[in-house]
């Protein structure tokens, strides 16, 4: 292993971010619908339509939050910049790009590429 990195910038950004995330999901949280009066089908498919992006956009934001603890807590441990899943540092380019990675690309290729193979089959 190399010559241990300085991560107090990302770490910065991390901090940033988190708080951004934090912000925009307790809005999301109290947020009501747009449509309190639903008053045909049509309204009542586009409130529906309307709730399930809120949903989808609370979930994404959450998993982002919880990779931003998850990363937050690594460089805390002095284990950030490490594979999960071969050990070996991710690149710091990597990381300066998606500060709240936990594996290196090759890692998150083979992840993907059997994520996608095991998708393709439950359709066989």
């Amino acid at each position: 292993m190399s010559k241990k990195r300085d991560y107090s910038v990302i770490e910065k950004q991390l901090e940033i971010r988190k708080k951004e995330l934090g912000e925009e999901l307790a809005e999301l949280s109290v947020r009501e619908g747009t449509f309190e009066d639903v008053k045909d089908t049509a309204d009542e498919a586009l409130s529906a339509v309307l709730e399930s992006v809120k949903t989808s956009l609370q979930n994404t934001e959450l998993q982002e939050y919880k990779k931003i603890v998850k990363a937050l807590e690594l460089i805390k441990q002095g284990k950030y910049g490490i594979c999960t899943d071969c050990s070996e540092e991710i690149s710091l380019k990597r990381l300066e790009a998606y500060p709240n990675v936990l594996r290196c690309l090759l890692c998150q290729e083979k992840l993907e590429e059997r994520d996608a193979n095991n998708s393709f089959s439950s359709f066989s």
